[in-house]
């Protein structure tokens, strides 16, 4: 009786408190594998569950900030390993693990090739953001990679209808499974490889989307081939993979991010609605702007007025000095005329016929006379000229080598036609040629020295003939 007296009393609070020490100091990391049962995520965005087994439950809790770093979503009946530590909810009397990190049992393998992969791609600038274009504010046709059959297609068109209807195109593919990467990076391509202005338009943005699933459900969007055609596109590009908590590598990879299907339509376009208030209410401002600026600028235009003078009184002046200058114009014009008309009166006296026959004999004597003196000087001109030629012909005369050829002398050229000025030229047997005025004569030299001459019979008288050709022209 007496232990049970001495026996501390504690509170209802301060025994929870105990407790939830003891419990947060001996369990403060656990790794716990489990089923997950009830899963729910309220406004808030923190995430509570069950996590269980064959035999116990266990209550779990996930804050907002490790929620969002989720790579999958959370389901029931999904098997994962969670990893916190425990604590306990002095509120409701029980235990809870507090989870920091959560991920599918069995895909650890998986998630670390995803996250591999994303250090390779990101190592290669494919996730860079100033590789990421903007999205047009207002594009004319969307184009959208995803399932045709689904929520997701009926999702996305029924937003765009509701904010501002477009051209869509869809380019069915598979969305999971096998091949499914394949023909989601051939939609991204195909789409950028349409040209401008041809049959089909091409897209001025791309929606790539997908409902929610599981991270082996989802994970045709972390294949390569998906993940660089998405950061190949030049089309701007929004990824719409999932629930806002699951995250693939082609959400790295594109321009733009979207939490759901439904999200990527509201980034696509505007809504018309609020275009048509906006322009009608910039309109509004634009009219009362100008009209306000209208009334400023009259009363301005009025209060300057006033300190203006008289349009009379400005003008008056200048119309009594052009009244004078038209009149000064008159009476200039009058006199200039008169003017004018004397000076023409002058010329017509001297264009009279008299005047003009008169001033044409003067001027036909004068050109009659100026021609007699051109002839006589060109008379004058011929006859010196004809004297100086006639003297230098007889200059030339006197010293051509014909004269002295008509004096007897002769020309002796050798065989090949050249002159022979020397006799140490000549040797016995050479055949020359004489060249005298009259014509010319072939001979052999008979011997060296000196040679009495032969007597000769006198000579014929020679007919006159045309003299030969010499080697050397005439002068003229």
């Amino acid at each position: 009786m007496t232990d049970l007296v001495n026996t501390p009393e504690y509170s209802v609070s301060d025994l929870a408190r105990a407790l939830k020490r003891t419990v947060e100091t001996e369990y403060g990391h656990v790794r716990v594998r489990g089923e997950l049962g009830r899963v729910t995520i309220p406004k808030s965005g923190h995430m509570y569950l069950d996590l269980k087994d064959a035999e116990a439950v266990i209550d779990g809790v996930m804050w907002k900030g490790s929620v969002a770093g989720l790579s999958f979503r959370p389901e029931e009946g999904l098997e994962v390993i969670a990893e916190g530590r425990l604590s306990t909810f002095p509120g409701r009397s029980k235990y809870q693990i507090i989870i920091e990190r959560l991920e599918p049992a069995g895909a650890g393998a998986l998630m670390a090739l995803l996250e591999e992969r994303k250090r390779k791609l990101a190592a290669e600038g494919l996730f860079a953001p100033e590789r990421k274009a903007a999205i047009p504010y207002m594009p004319r046709v969307v184009g959208v990679v995803t399932s045709p059959t689904g929520a997701v297609i009926r999702d996305i068109l029924h937003r765009l209808e509701d904010r501002f209807p477009v051209h869509v195109l869809l380019w069915p593919v598979l969305v999971q499974g096998e091949g499914a990467a394949a023909q989601i990076a051939a939609g991204i391509e195909g789409f950028n490889a349409l040209e401008s202005g041809g049959p089909v338009p091409r897209p001025d943005v791309l929606i790539v989307a997908r409902g929610g699933g599981s991270v082996e459900d989802l994970w045709a969007f972390n294949e390569e081939i998906v993940v660089r055609a998405a950061a190949a596109s030049q089309i701007p590009l929004i990824s719409a993979v999932g629930h806002e908590t699951d995250t693939t590598l082609i959400d790295f990879a594109s321009d733009r991010r979207a939490p759901t299907p439904t999200g990527a339509a509201e980034m696509a376009v505007p809504v018309r609605r609020e275009l048509a208030e906006r322009i009608e209410m910039t309109r509004g401002r634009l009219s009362g702007a100008l009209l306000r600026t209208v009334e400023r600028k009259a009363s301005d235009l009025r209060a300057a007025s006033r300190g203006l003078p008289r349009p009379e009184s400005l003008l008056g002046d200048a119309r009594q000095r052009l009244d004078y200058a038209q009149e000064a114009l008159a009476r200039g014009l009058t006199l200039g005329i008169e003017r004018k008309r004397g000076a023409v009166d002058r010329l017509a006296v001297q264009l009279r016929p008299m005047a003009l026959k008169r001033d044409i004999a003067e001027r036909r004597q004068k050109l009659d006379q100026a021609g007699e003196r051109l002839r006589a000087a060109q008379a004058r001109r011929i006859r010196d000229d004809g004297r100086r030629l006639s003297a230098l012909a007889s200059t030339l005369k006197a010293l051509s080598y014909e004269n002295a050829l008509e004096r007897g002398f002769a020309i002796i050229q050798d065989g090949q036609g050249k002159l022979v000025r020397s006799a140490d030229a000549l040797k016995a047997g050479d055949a020359v040629t004489l060249r005298l005025h009259d014509g010319q004569r072939g001979a052999v030299i008979d011997g060296p020295g000196d040679a009495p001459p032969r007597p000769s019979k006198p000579a014929a008288k020679p007919k006159p003939s045309k003299p030969a050709t010499s080697q050397q022209g005439s002068l003229f």
